[in-house]
């Protein structure tokens, strides 16, 4: 059928006014070459062990390698940085956690929108996470930890994977929450922090399964409760801080995969099909739940339900994250 001329111009003008890469996406199809997830931490921590896993299975659903790059700094806004920035053609792509996607506006300045920048593209298992010591802290116990993190409170220090990230929060949320004061250490790294616990260096950490689990199972840690409503089954003699004696001490994590502002609808149902696909793999989930990591409802994996978990998480942190004073040096 041929369209009336004024029909034809109104389409012809609004194509043109589209980003050149989101008029490339609506005329070839898509992937036609590699894809980047960018990981905004470290490689070992956590978030990167589930973007290994995603980008290895996505890969395969997609047709086109997908590799993961590292791109560490800054509590991880230099990341999110690049790829807000990245041309909106669904070829970089950031996962990302409650510590870069909530915790970051309100404990850095930023230069770009963190709800605002990003398009969602699916929500990620989570690892939850767990309350941990060195070796050598006298505690059997969660109650006895509090009772001996309060008398040496002025001594105690904490490792962290840096400034505002998901370990220093929720170890401020401990802190609070007994009524205590630590000494925080920041390092580069899930992975630096927790080997610092294991050397003694640190003596304690909250931090996510993941980054825990495996010196949990080798004995060089000890852990005295996981910050959800259930026992872990990677971990099931771990109990819950309702059972220890801290009831309600809930941390959920929040991980998601990200494109940036712009990125073609089309594109962003791709990118969610295969993020469905790896999540119903069996071997992809088995080799996350071996590491503690919890799986969201089918319901939960769409890019509006990951818009809605990141904006309430937002609106209720970062007034808390504020009132503690929690902000980038």
């Amino acid at each position: 059928m041929k369209l009336p001329r004024r029909q034809f111009l109104h389409l012809a003008a609004g194509a043109a006014a589209l980003p050149a890469a989101s008029r490339i996406a609506m005329t070839q199809p898509y992937p036609l070459r590699p894809i980047t997830i960018v990981v905004p931490y470290a490689a070992g921590g956590a978030t990167d062990l589930i973007a290994r896993v995603l980008g290895d299975r996505m890969g395969r659903a997609l047709g086109q390698p997908v590799s993961v790059e590292n791109v560490v700094g800054s509590g991880g806004s230099i990341g999110l940085r690049r790829v807000a920035r990245a041309s909106p053609d669904g070829y970089t792509v950031v996962v990302g956690n409650w510590g870069t996607h909530v915790a970051l506006g309100a404990t850095y300045e930023l230069d770009y929108d963190l709800f605002g920048d990003f398009e969602p593209i699916a929500q990620l298992p989570g690892p939850p996470v767990l309350i941990v010591t060195k070796k050598a802290v006298p505690a059997n116990n969660l109650k006895e930890l509090i009772a001996w993190l309060k008398t040496n409170q002025d001594k105690v220090s904490v490792g962290t994977s840096g400034v505002g990230g998901t370990s220093h929060v929720a170890g401020v949320f401990l802190q609070n929450a007994i009524g205590a004061r630590f000494q925080y250490v920041p390092h580069r790294g899930a992975g630096r922090a927790i080997d610092d616990s294991v050397a003694g260096h640190t003596d304690l950490m909250v931090d996510a399964s993941p980054n825990v689990l495996p010196h949990l199972r080798a004995g060089t840690i000890k852990a005295y409760a996981v910050m959800t409503t259930s026992r872990l089954a990677a971990a099931p003699d771990v109990p819950t801080v309702d059972e220890a004696g801290m009831p309600g001490l809930y941390l959920s994590i929040l991980v998601g995969l990200w494109a940036p502002k712009g990125t073609p609808k089309d594109v962003i149902g791709r990118l969610n099909a295969a993020v469905v696909d790896v999540m119903d793999n069996p071997a992809a989930r088995a080799r996350l739940a071996d590491l503690g990591i919890q799986f969201p409802p089918r319901e939960k994996e769409t890019p509006e339900a990951l818009a809605a978990f990141q904006k309430a998480e937002i609106e209720k942190w970062w007034p808390i994250i504020k009132k503690f004073g929690i902000k980038a040096q």
